[in-house]
């Protein structure tokens, strides 16, 4: 039953198109007024917003929390504290855990860790296939009554395509998205970088574009045939951009999303054999970069996610090859959201789009917007304030972030979560 009033701050709601100083009104766990203070509202709480964006609440559709299964590596209650303060109040967590997220009784463990952490929502990613197995479709309509928002297969590969149509078409007939990270297990081959001059300058494994560009192709000519609604997670290259831009000319029920680092680091950065740069998929080629970008600013991409791994410290110790891939990256999302608005000139409604609104679509989620009624899940930051990535201000219980020791700008100060009031 509690009223908040934040006061004074540029309030941007890509979804309303609203970027304008103002109050906001939040009673009952929910919006009840932008701009006019209705007439029985009595502030229990204020917020001085001035100097301030408050925007919806981020939206990651993205990131691992490790358990169960791998608690030396983080915890749902270290990570969902870690994007709360944030400014992430919701996100989507892939089904590679152990046990695999295949089971009711496995979904149902995942939300009540998350109830008793009481930080961000998880949306727990169902497990496309029986034990990511690719052999036998998954129980998918009992996940998603159990709370599954998607079906994925993480990055374990589908065994013949005959198994993927069946699944795509079983999804479809459920109104369900399925997630799908676009690699070809085979072309892939055990590379570690993407097969390029760097890779043969310094003796490490390739991962050529085609395992990317051929996944896709196959995915897409299943949508065409299935009608299943598909998620593209974590493109990486120029042509999966030009293939998802014809298949959303033919109007097929596709989206795609770009994890955030794509966008900053390319195969260039290699030859500091830096372990924190080891991610699949792997950073390509500058042109691919721009690529990317080019598909985010003309609406061809339509999200940008963390791809938050995090990893204890033996998982990234030893020869680059022979490292686990993956960036721990919720606390550096808005930042690096806010130095691409920056450094490329794009407005900022857009770019907060891109973790509000746009994830909030794809999976047909009441967040993502500061629309009356709608949950008060709302990111209050200051898009000035300077932090140093270390030990003093990391949350996330992975440290595997090519950011260590870097001065960043950009940070949430307070954050609402369902009409409660976090502080960062």
């Amino acid at each position: 039953m509690t009223a908040v009033l934040i006061t004074g701050g540029r309030i941007i709601d890509p979804a309303n198109a609203i970027d304008k100083v103002g109050d906001l009104f939040i009673k009952n766990n929910r919006i009840i007024s932008l701009f006019d203070r209705p007439n029985d509202f009595t502030a229990v709480q204020t917020i001085n917003a001035k100097d301030h964006i408050v925007c919806p609440g981020l939206i990651d559709l993205s990131a691992h929390l490790r358990e169960p299964g791998q608690t030396q590596k983080a915890t749902i209650l270290s990570e969902t504290t870690a994007a709360l303060k944030s400014g992430i109040t919701t996100l989507c967590c892939p089904p590679d855990t152990h046990p695999i997220n295949d089971t009711p009784a496995v979904t149902e463990f995942i939300l009540d860790k998350v109830e008793h952490a009481n930080a961000a929502t998880v949306l727990p990613i169902g497990a496309l296939t029986q034990g990511l197995e690719g052999t036998k479709l998954s129980a998918m309509a009992a996940l998603h009554k159990a709370g599954c928002i998607g079906f994925s297969n993480a990055h374990n590969p589908i065994k013949n395509t005959l198994v993927l149509r069946r699944t795509l078409e079983y999804a479809a007939s459920h109104n369900l998205c399925v997630i799908i990270r676009p690699e070809d297990p085979w072309l892939q081959d055990q590379g570690c970088v993407h097969e390029g001059i760097p890779a043969s300058r310094f003796g490490l494994p390739g991962i050529p574009k085609a395992s990317e560009i051929i996944a896709i192709q196959q995915s897409l000519a299943l949508c065409e045939l299935t009608g299943c609604r598909i998620h593209f997670s974590q493109l990486s290259c120029s042509e999966s951009v030009n293939l998802l831009k014809a298949a959303k000319h033919k109007q097929l029920p596709v989206s795609a999303d770009v994890a955030i680092h794509q966008l900053f680091f390319t195969e260039n950065e290699l030859n500091t054999f830096d372990s924190a740069l080891h991610v699949h998929p792997p950073f390509r080629t500058e042109t691919d970069k721009q690529a990317l970008l080019d598909g985010l600013k003309g609406g061809v991409i339509d999200a940008v996610c963390s791809a938050h791994q995090p990893h204890d410290a033996d998982a990234k110790l030893g020869a680059f090859p022979s490292t686990q891939p993956g960036i721990s990256a919720l606390e550096t999302l808005l930042p690096l959201i806010l130095k691409l608005i920056e450094t490329k000139a794009l407005s900022l409604s857009q770019g907060i789009s891109w973790v509000t609104q746009n994830p909030a679509s794809i999976l047909a989620l009441k967040q993502g917007s500061l629309t009356t009624g709608s949950p008060a899940d709302i990111c209050i930051f200051d898009p000035e304030l300077t932090w140093t990535v270390n030990e003093n201000n990391w949350l996330s219980q992975g440290r595997n972030t090519p950011l260590w020791g870097q001065t960043i700008k950009g940070k949430a100060t307070q954050i609402i979560k369902s009409g409660q009031v976090f502080s960062s």
